[in-house]
């Protein structure tokens, strides 16, 4: 079943101190454009992730963003090294005393001193913990986003398929036409041999050479079983369970070869009719190939 390049999926976790939100993004692309925003003590989990998502999404232009925020009890709270202020308040009275400046602001400078007010660093911040925890997050994300291409590729594949099937109609019109054009043929020839055969110059057996070689110009027989083979395998091709987007696009080159050479070969105005609509599905097909996975 064909699986749609375009999607989104989201994990999140909320707990006492933090909250992790990881959400993937896909667009079209030829290959795997995959973009990476992780917050710091993650960095060296970089390579994993893309590995992750490379294997699971195969192609498209991804995204991934990974945030973490702290509480605001947790980023609030902060511990004083009183040690140290006590240090500072000593050292900066001291020289105040030897220049005599004032002291009015000692205190608060102290305060804003080096390492005066330090953060609580709770146990979520150590990088390999983090990582246990947003690890099933990702893969999570990852699910989710794959759940969305495939109800996207379920659309995608009744539309093409819709468009497959239209072509199909008309190619059974043009089997419909061919023999009331190769009798029009047929009949045209028949005039000009009674015309061209009381000539002096007349030669029969270069006139029957040159109209076997002008009915196998326009006979367009093998191109109607080619094209009937190429939308059978089109058909097969899509309900492969592996990605078939690539493929796919494939096919849909060798069905357009078919299609512009009875257009070229008819020499009819019903039948390029009908190969005008074909080429219109064909073109919608094409569009949404570039679409699919």
């Amino acid at each position: 079943m064909l699986q749609s390049m375009t999607g989104y999926g989201s994990a999140r976790l909320d707990t006492d101190q933090y909250s992790i939100n990881v959400e993937i993004r896909s667009l079209n692309s030829k290959g795997m454009d995959l973009t990476v925003r992780l917050p710091r003590f993650l960095s060296e989990r970089e390579y994993e992730i893309r590995t992750m998502l490379t294997k699971a999404l195969v192609r498209g232009k991804v995204s991934i963003c990974v945030d973490y925020t702290k509480n605001k009890a947790q980023r609030a709270k902060s511990n004083i090294n009183k040690d140290l202020l006590k240090a500072y308040c000593e050292e900066l009275n001291a020289a105040a005393d030897m220049v005599g400046g004032s002291k009015t602001d000692l205190f608060r400078l102290a305060l804003h001193m080096p390492d005066v007010l330090q953060q609580d660093q709770g146990e979520d911040e150590s990088g390999e913990a983090d990582w246990e925890t947003v690890q099933p997050l990702v893969q999570q994300a990852i699910e989710s986003i794959n759940s969305f291409r495939a109800d996207e590729g379920k659309a995608l594949t009744a539309e093409i398929m819709s468009y497959i099937d239209r072509i199909r109609i008309l190619l059974a019109e043009v089997e419909k036409q061919d023999p009331v054009r190769m009798e029009h043929i047929r009949n045209r020839i028949k005039n000009h041999i009674t015309q061209v055969s009381t000539s002096d110059h007349y030669d029969q057996n270069r006139y029957e050479q040159e109209m076997i070689y002008y009915m196998e110009k326009l006979d367009i027989a093998e191109e109607k079983v080619r094209l009937i083979n190429h939308l059978h395998y089109f058909t097969e091709t899509v309900y492969l369970p592996e990605p078939t987007g690539k493929k796919l696009g494939f096919i849909s080159q060798e069905i357009g070869r078919e299609i512009n050479t009875i257009g070229s070969k008819a020499n009819d105005a019903a039948i390029q009719h009908h190969v005008v609509e074909m080429k219109e599905e064909l073109e919608k097909i094409k569009e949404q190939i570039n679409n699919i996975l």
